[in-house]
């Protein structure tokens, strides 16, 4: 099997490649390593796969539909791919909503297009979001549920992204699958997130901001049980009746309070928290939490990392990487 996986210095996209080449896969690996954020943790992330066996790696932008036209015709073996690159973060949506629409829209076309244009091509899976979500009441959040009211850019982008994807499998019989993930979180981690947010902050002495004023859930998901569930969910090709079209939730099924997130934090590190409560922001949720009973079902999936073990080695992990 032949994997190009887009996303690769990204967190979970570093961690997809490093699991399929653990397993002797062959894996392309494509980012464009843009500045959203700190580009030295994309870099030390593909440090880790570099000169690995089975590896390569284009620096590349999959919103450039031509670029990925070349990259299809260089590689017609791929037989799987697994799209990950996006403009995440629903805040950052409000300041540079064309971003989210570059890489959230193009990119998603652009790869379908290349889907579409591989004659070994099995199955795209690709990332899309409990954002997808809003501001649902019921709970726990099940795939059958309608989302068509989005509370911010990001989310209605990562919707389109669904939409576009039925719409391939549909038409040209692509094997597609969505992946809702569920607030993601772990070691080499994106410093956009909550964790990495918190432990920077504490570290250097610093107040943390904690938004409606600490009433919020969310279903903390450990990035190996996600990897998991991407990995086993690539290797099942959609079927039955209709479009081979697939969306499931990839979440922990723990829908956690967030002050217990950060009093976790406070005892990896010995630390207490300044804390600044705040009004909810703009685009944000107060509660998310995963139905996974259809993974489960379909693929075996059974997260097994609750936060009490999974905070401790994402903080371990951060005082070892920035020797903190």
């Amino acid at each position: 099997m032949s994997y190009l996986v887009t996303g690769a210095a990204g967190f979970i996209g570093f961690h997809v490649c490093q699991r399929l080449l653990q397993r002797g896969e062959a894996v392309i690996g494509v980012d464009n390593v843009n500045d959203y954020y700190d580009p030295s943790l994309k870099e030390a992330r593909l440090a880790q796969l570099s000169g690995k066996p089975g590896f390569q790696f284009y620096r590349t932008d999959i919103a450039d539909h031509h670029a990925v036209e070349d990259l299809a015709a260089r590689h017609p073996e791929i037989t799987h791919i697994i799209h990950l690159a996006a403009q995440a973060g629903v805040r950052y949506s409000l300041v540079n909503p064309y971003a989210y629409t570059h890489s959230n829209i193009e990119g998603q076309i652009a790869m379908l297009e290349m889907a579409r244009r591989l004659k070994n091509c099995q199955h795209f899976v690709y990332a899309s979001s409990s954002s997808v979500y809003g501001a649902n009441k019921k709970l726990p959040f099940a795939v059958e549920d309608r989302v068509d009211n989005p509370v911010s850019l990001y989310a209605a982008t990562k919707k389109a992204c669904e939409l576009m994807a039925h719409s391939y499998s549909h038409l040209y019989s692509i094997p597609t699958t969505g992946l809702r993930f569920f607030t993601v979180y772990g070691p080499w981690g994106r410093p956009d997130m909550s964790a990495f947010l918190f432990v920077k902050a504490i570290l250097a002495g610093k107040p943390i901001s904690v938004f409606n004023n600490g009433d919020m859930r969310r279903d903390f998901t450990y990035i190996d049980d996600i990897v998991s569930g991407v990995v086993a969910v690539s290797d099942r090709t959609p079927g039955g009746d209709g479009p081979p079209y697939r969306v499931y939730n990839i979440g922990n099924h723990r829908s956690e309070p967030l002050m217990r997130m950060i009093g976790l934090i406070e005892e990896s590190l010995g630390k207490k928290a300044e804390i600044v409560f705040e009004p909810m922001q703009p685009g944000d949720v107060k509660e998310t939490f995963a139905d996974i009973e259809a993974l489960r079902r379909d693929v075996g999936f059974e997260p097994s990392t609750a936060i009490d073990e999974g905070i401790p080695r994402f903080v371990r992990w951060y005082r070892e990487f920035y020797g903190v």
